[in-house]
């Protein structure tokens, strides 16, 4: 980069190949934290992607040292502390991580050094996750009054309720072995083998049916809030209405004459 160059870096890096979507958070002086502008960048590239069918899974990473330490305090603090900043940014970024879950395709949070408050807010989020072995996660606002209330929302319906309220309640950090053992990642990998792993996963599910993909995220979401007869009720109609999509009815053909099936993504 020319030195003399004051163009500021774009908040978010995105990076697009065999219709798998990896967006990077760029603020890697500030471990990835997020501040007003950046859950804005981030809401406006998932919005853009949710009416993109040439993207089938997207990939959320940070760029330098950590994936996200959490919302910026430099910023909180620098706005005075006051209500009406603070109900804006803790709405927008409440509304950033239903934009996760609603979005179309399956995330994958991509994590490395650490995922702390909002960032483990992120992690939690995502649809899968995959760190690396040395990755740390913590949702330590209690340790400095400001206790993890948002990020609990994402916590408790990803993880056991006592794994949660131990994070929220001691605020210390847990290692990959203790976050994978609470069922906050899928996977551990060594940290050189980060992207191959994140990248398999990501083509493995590229390949099935973005229209499939998109019924069935959807589906186990909303049957996850619902009394189980009404669970069963709600996902026998979408087994009806799905058996209806040509990619259905190219697959089960393909199964039964043993051969790969042609997706038409409808």
């Amino acid at each position: 980069m020319n030195p003399t160059d004051t163009t500021p870096s774009p908040l978010i890096l995105r990076s697009d190949a065999n219709h798998v979507t990896t967006l990077t958070l760029n603020r890697p002086q500030a471990r990835n934290a997020l501040s007003k502008d950046l859950i804005a960048a981030l809401q406006t590239e998932l919005g853009a992607i949710a009416q993109d069918d040439g993207v089938h899974v997207v990939v959320l990473a940070g760029s330098g040292p950590a994936f996200c330490a959490g919302h910026d305090l430099k910023e909180i603090r620098a706005a005075g502390f006051g209500e009406a900043y603070a109900k804006a940014l803790f709405d927008a970024c409440g509304q950033l991580m239903q934009r996760i879950v609603s979005l179309p395709q399956p995330v994958i949070a991509r994590v490395h050094g650490i995922a702390t408050a909002a960032g483990a807010q992120l992690v939690a989020s995502c649809d899968l996750a995959i760190c690396t072995d040395n990755t740390r996660f913590a949702t330590p606002g209690v340790n400095i009054g400001l206790f993890c209330s948002t990020p609990m929302v994402a916590l408790t319906r990803n993880i056991s309720h006592k794994h949660a309220m131990q994070m929220l309640l001691t605020g210390d950090l847990i290692d990959a072995a203790e976050a994978l053992r609470f069922g906050l990642v899928n996977q551990i990998v060594p940290e050189a083998e980060l992207d191959t792993a994140v990248s398999a996963l990501a083509s493995k599910i590229a390949a099935k049916s973005r229209h499939t993909l998109t019924i069935g995220k959807a589906a186990f979401y909303q049957q996850a809030e619902l009394p189980l007869a009404q669970a069963y009720a709600y996902t026998g109609e979408v087994m009806v209405a799905n058996l209806q999509a040509r990619d259905a009815q190219e697959g089960i053909g393909a199964f039964i004459d043993k051969r790969p099936p042609v997706w038409c993504n409808a």
